[in-house]
């Protein structure tokens, strides 16, 4: 995904990825640990891209039944205030409404809860309102600031899973892609599981960089045996 800003008109190469460049696929592995910790390595070199921030969600859902009920809520209040100064009767809710908080003091148990209910309501509009939302996205490195580019985290499963499934001796692979990590858990049908532990981690290290995140993940990678059947 990318959204380039308006009024560039000139254009960038993007980096190429070379096999033989850099550090090797298994540099920074611990390969004696159960679950071996990758230490990622920058994609670009040193003062390229700058920082990527995170995708912005619209938040349209949240916005819009937010709008809904506020305009709920004002229509029927302003209907209400029309019809009073008619020389109307009052609506039935409100004239309940009034009855039911003249009985009841501040400290009751079923007034502490509305008011709770509605603070937690909007502490969670608040919290929605400054995050980012949008995590299923991984913001990737740019060369240019014209450019913000994203990766699915699905497909990135995906490719590191066929990754993981061209290693020797590995039968089975569930990857999953978190904001700061990646783990995988492999079962092995034939070999050590200590070397094909080794040769996972070297290709899902190299699988890693190739993907280009602004925050290369760190990699947590798991192999035992299949359940033996009977």
């Amino acid at each position: 995904m990318s959204h380039p800003h308006e009024g560039e008109g000139s254009t960038q190469r993007l980096p190429v990825i070379e096999k033989g460049d850099g550090p090797s696929p298994g540099a920074g592995l611990d390969q004696a640990a159960s679950g071996a910790v990758y230490d990622p390595v920058p994609v670009l070199a040193d003062g390229e891209g700058g920082r990527v921030g995170r995708f912005w969600s619209a938040r349209r859902i949240p916005a819009g039944l937010l709008a809904l009920v506020i305009l709920a809520a004002a229509g029927f209040l302003l209907y209400d205030v029309a019809s009073v100064r008619a020389h109307r009767p009052a609506m039935r809710w409100r004239v309940r409404l009034a009855d039911w908080l003249a009985g009841h003091p501040m400290d009751d148990v079923a007034v502490l809860a509305g008011a709770g209910a509605v603070a937690l309501i909007g502490v969670w509009l608040i919290v929605l309102a400054l995050t980012p939302g949008l995590r299923s996205i991984l913001p990737m490195r740019s060369p240019s600031p014209a450019v913000h580019a994203g990766l699915d985290r699905g497909a990135a499963a995906l490719v590191l899973r066929d990754r993981a499934m061209e290693v020797a001796g590995v039968q089975s692979a569930r990857v999953r892609v978190r904001r700061r990590r990646v783990v995988v858990r492999a079962l092995s049908h034939f070999r050590e599981l200590d070397d094909v532990r080794a040769d996972m981690d070297a290709a899902l290290g190299a699988g890693i960089r190739e993907l280009g995140l602004a925050g290369p993940p760190g990699l947590a990678v798991r192999v035992s045996r299949p359940a033996r059947k009977g």
